[in-house]
């Protein structure tokens, strides 16, 4: 039995070897697609697997299994080391933004509970009317949104960093992006676009499982 990554890279499987020739018969997987054996962890081509690779004619049996198998795993070392600097960056930007949140939660909480904070050092009631605005019902609410956004966040990297689940990396990157909702977007949009940019790179998507 095997598992297979798909073209639209999502895992499909456990099936059958023969239907896996079929497969190949109906052009639906080709040379590249990577498949490994119900029992393992190790990825492969599909060209790299004896049993399929005279599927392919002589041409794709060129090349030993174990070359391909190491030119799987380099080009899976590769995405990693080009997914690693956005990753941080975007994670860091989530931990500062959560913080932030967590302080604004405690003001908004004081000035819902009527606790003075030391608003009266704004001697402009203008100013004191703005702050207090700032605060309670609608403070809080804010605040539970901005650090729902940062846990989703902090979980998409974590997806991110481990080539797992692109569709959820991908929208990571958007969301950190954006203004009001993402956790510190003045950070969060530089970095949103550089994560992007390596996602979109064909041998880094190729590598998400």
């Amino acid at each position: 039995m095997y598992k297979i990554i798909g073209a639209d890279q999502k895992e499909y499987g456990p099936v059958t070897g023969d239907q896996i020739r079929r497969w190949i018969a109906e052009s639906r997987v080709n040379a590249q697609t990577r498949v490994r054996a119900a029992d393992s962890q190790e990825w492969q081509l599909l060209s790299a697997i004896p049993e399929f690779a005279s599927a392919f004619g002589a041409a794709t049996m060129s090349a030993p299994p174990e070359a391909t198998t190491l030119q799987v795993g380099a080009g899976r070392d590769a995405a990693l080391r080009a997914i690693k600097g956005p990753a941080i960056a975007i994670k860091a930007t989530a931990i500062l933004g959560l913080v932030v949140v967590v302080l604004s939660l405690v003001f908004n909480v004081l000035t819902l509970a009527g606790i003075d904070i030391g608003m009266q050092q704004f001697g402009d009631p203008q100013m004191q009317k703005i702050f207090r605005r700032l605060g309670g019902v609608a403070g809080i609410i804010e605040n539970i949104i901005g650090g729902a956004v940062g846990v989703v966040v902090l979980m998409g990297v974590r997806r991110m960093q481990a080539l797992e689940k692109y569709q959820f990396a991908y929208t990571t990157s958007i969301l950190v992006m954006l203004p009001c909702i993402s956790p510190c977007c003045l950070f969060g949009l530089p970095f949103g676009i550089w994560a992007l940019v390596v996602l979109n790179r064909p041998e880094v998507k190729s590598q998400f499982t």
